[in-house]
């Protein structure tokens, strides 16, 4: 029998399950085409806009005591995400090539959608399991950036970007008045190769090379050929292009976020290449209430970076006294970020005021600018 504080914890996390609502959306985009193919993306960037617009901003936190027993149904959204997942690509793969109602936009359309959930949701819900101890939700992270074709993003994440973040060895940061079609292509490049030497470096310390089976490159690649063996088993051709088209979409709604997130915030530099520790001033803060539901308080980015051991619900929304603020939630930040010149018109003037609140000291920005302050050793 549920007790009514057990019944108290599963309506604060209740919420947070709202991501499960977008999964009925691809199979009705699936089954009935047409203008339907557009629900996912509408709902997921203009939908949450203004639910954002209307539900107002949650400033509140909680305990970062918290004991993990009474986070049982937020991390249970998390763990039974990838299954999900899994089930709605694969299935849609099966269905999409094994029906004539469709035209070929359509289908494209269709698996845009879904890489829509598998960005928005799946990448999301993989960087909170990557960040986890236990293996198992380290292992589902695993298997969600796999669908994306994207596993190399965890060794990025957890050894360069955290370590990096706000410096110029940290391929993610964007710089400032960087657009976003200069930097995707950029990070595409970089985080990839970072990430790689990151993983030989780390068994280069042990004395081991870099195509030791401890590399766990090995395992990404297994598990990405696997996805795309099961994608050719179920649909053949159609089925790896379809899976293609899903997993591209979903990594440039990561790097959309990843863009947003750091944009033109900088640690500064000590002298001797080093870097003061990272603080919350060094991300993009968001108390948006709809879209942090949506995304398991992804915008409180701040006291991510700065306490990365943090499950979700425990991420404290920082003031801006202590950190600087998103204007908007990230559905209208990541749009915005698609047009460069507006971007910059919304973006820039805060940057340039964050220095001056944080930094008064330094006059002269043009070595941050071109991320060329020496590299940390």
């Amino acid at each position: 029998m549920i007790t009514p504080d057990q019944l108290r914890r599963w309506q604060r996390a209740l919420p947070y399950w709202i991501s499960l609502g977008l999964v009925p959306l691809a199979w009705i985009s699936a089954m009935n085409g047409g203008w339907t193919v557009l629900l996912l993306p509408v709902i997921a960037w203009y939908g949450f806009s203004v639910a954002d617009a209307v539900l107002g901003l949650d400033r509140e936190n909680a305990d970062p005591a918290t004991e993990e027993a009474d986070l049982v149904w937020y991390r249970a959204v998390t763990l039974i995400w990838a299954p999900v997942q899994f089930m709605t690509l694969f299935g849609l793969i099966w269905y999409v090539t094994g029906t004539d109602h469709l035209n070929s936009f359509e289908k494209i359309m269709v698996f845009f959608g879904m890489g829509v959930i598998s960005g928005t949701i799946g990448i999301n819900y993989s960087h909170e399991l990557m960040h986890q101890k236990n293996r198992a939700e380290r292992w589902l992270g695993d298997i969600l950036l796999a669908m994306v074709m994207y596993s190399h993003f965890r060794s990025e994440h957890l050894l360069v970007h955290h370590r990096y973040v706000g410096t110029p060895r940290d391929p993610v940061t964007a710089r400032y008045n960087e657009g976003f079609h200069r930097f995707y292509p950029r990070v595409l490049r970089e985080s990839l190769v970072s990430a790689f030497r990151a993983e030989a470096a780390k068994l280069a310390r042990r004395d081991r090379p870099w195509y030791d089976v401890a590399n766990p490159f090995w395992r990404y690649w297994a598990l990405q050929g696997a996805m795309l063996a099961l994608a050719f088993t179920i649909g053949g051709w159609s089925g790896v292009g379809l899976f293609l088209v899903q997993a591209g979409t979903a990594i440039w709604q990561l790097e959309l976020v990843n863009y947003v997130e750091h944009y033109g915030l900088t640690r500064k530099h000590l002298g001797d290449g080093k870097y003061e520790h990272v603080q919350p001033r060094h991300s993009w803060n968001a108390a948006h209430r709809a879209s942090n539901w949506l995304l398991i308080n992804l915008q409180r980015h701040s006291d991510h970076h700065y306490k990365p051991d943090r499950r979700f619900p425990l991420l404290q929304n920082h003031t801006r006294a202590e950190a600087p603020q998103l204007p908007h939630g990230y559905p209208v930040m990541t749009m915005l970020a698609m047009v460069p010149p507006l971007w910059r018109r919304v973006m820039n003037k805060r940057v340039r005021a964050w220095r001056q609140m944080y930094y008064p000291e330094i006059t002269d920005w043009r070595a941050y600018d071109r991320h060329k302050t020496p590299l940390p050793r």
